[in-house]
């Protein structure tokens, strides 16, 4: 994958081609959220906006295996036509753990598994084989990674703290710093370092792409509502707030955003057959 230049008009890579997920196995539930692949549709090339979700990935693409770590602006990236992209994606705090490295050590970074681990990244890619088949690739790629869990330690609780009390819809201008470190019960350099560890920025950095992912999925679901409901509805304090924050994390406007998600041909569901 390729970051392509700004010019070029971009597509949300939730409103290009085919994407879909499932629940991971009871053994890998502590550190991956889901198995996911993202099939892009044949075609004329189109870059794809990669907007921010406080998530790192493990993505195998190519024959090869990267890891995502999480953004924190908009990612112009570039797949070829028909290109199918499995993946799966840590849980808050996993990264550390799997990796020895914080998030914010990969934030905005594409980097190849063997970096980290190049016996075990070679172990899983031949272990995934050259099925062409994304399902079977992201089975194969889970059962690989069942086999060297191990006794890894589980995540640590302050990262699923941190994202409960943010998946909340909250007032825009509430105090972010002040409602994490109540839920904590710890100071606001620890609240930092924190966040830092498991997501990759700090608390206001997160909370806002947090609430541009909830924007996001409230576009899809609640299609009657237009964009200042919507961006009550997600905490923003106006609509012009939503429209700088979805330039910024999206890189296009609310309304091109609400044209790409409610009237493209994406599709989204199990990734079972």
């Amino acid at each position: 994958m390729q970051v392509m230049e700004r010019g070029e008009s971009p597509v949300l890579g939730q409103a290009s081609g085919v994407y879909r997920e499932k629940a991971v196995s009871p053994m890998l539930r502590r550190h991956f959220v889901s198995a996911w692949f993202h099939q892009k549709p044949s075609g004329v090339a189109r870059q794809t906006a990669v907007v921010p979700d406080a998530c790192a990935d493990l993505i195998w693409f190519g024959g090869n295996l990267l890891v995502a770590g999480p953004d924190h602006q908009v990612r112009f990236e570039s797949v070829p036509p028909g290109a199918t992209v499995v993946g799966m994606r840590f849980q808050p705090g996993a990264v550390a753990v799997w990796l020895g490295v914080p998030a914010s050590a990969i934030v905005g970074a594409r980097i190849q598994l063997d970096c980290f681990c190049k016996g075990q990244a070679q172990e899983l890619i031949d272990l995934i084989g050259d099925t062409r088949d994304p399902a079977v690739a992201a089975r194969r790629l889970e059962a690989a990674l069942e086999k060297i869990t191990g006794d890894l330690a589980s995540p640590a609780n302050s990262s699923r703290i941190i994202l409960e009390s943010l998946t909340q819809t909250r007032e825009a201008r509430g105090s972010i710093t002040r409602q994490l470190t109540s839920a904590l019960g710890t100071s606001e350099r620890t609240l930092r370092r924190h966040c830092e560890q498991a997501f990759g920025y700090g608390p206001k950095t997160l909370d806002r792409v947090l609430r541009m992912q909830r924007f996001l999925e409230l576009a899809k679901t609640h299609r009657a509502l237009d964009l200042a409901n919507l961006a009550a509805a997600a905490g923003y304090a106006d609509q012009a707030h939503l429209s700088r924050e979805a330039r910024r994390l999206a890189g296009l406007t609310p309304a091109t955003i609400l044209v790409q998600l409610c009237g493209s041909g994406s599709m989204r569901g199990s990734l079972n057959p």
